[in-house]
């Protein structure tokens, strides 16, 4: 159940906070839950929901072809190419410093601990600025 702001889930007793991307409307019956945690300790909880709709035939206007290509993301059949933006090169830098720090932690501290969810966090910004490009 989602209830103002908090998620009930069967096996946990207390409704438990959250921050809702975007509201599921009335019509919609939840089916499952699916909760996951990132390696920086963060949760996330992707609802799996069920809708009636009506799906109404389009008319074309124009066709564009896309080719794969292996410099680019792809190249349009009006000779428009798009790049890849490259993350992982631009954070190199700061994820090589940031696991030389954790390299010379001793396994297992707190400083380590601390380090560790740093050099997460970094990989974790990377992977979601490629998701949401591709998305």
């Amino acid at each position: 159940k989602l209830e103002n702001g908090h998620i009930k889930l069967p096996k946990i007793k207390k409704p438990i906070k959250m921050k809702q991307h975007r509201e599921i409307p009335a019509d919609y019956k939840m089916k499952s839950c699916t909760i996951s945690r990132t390696k920086s300790g963060k949760y996330y909880v992707s609802v799996l929901t069920e809708y009636e709709k009506d799906i109404q035939p389009k008319t074309i206007e124009n066709v564009i072809g896309l080719d794969f290509a292996m410099a680019e993301l792809y190249v349009s059949s009006e000779n428009e190419k798009a790049n890849y933006p490259r993350y992982y090169r631009v954070m190199s830098e700061k994820l090589a410093k940031s696991g030389r720090i954790l390299s010379k932690r001793k396994k297992g501290s707190a400083r380590w601990n601390k380090q560790r969810l740093v050099v997460a966090k970094l990989h974790e910004k990377v992977a979601n600025q490629r998701m949401n490009f591709l998305h």
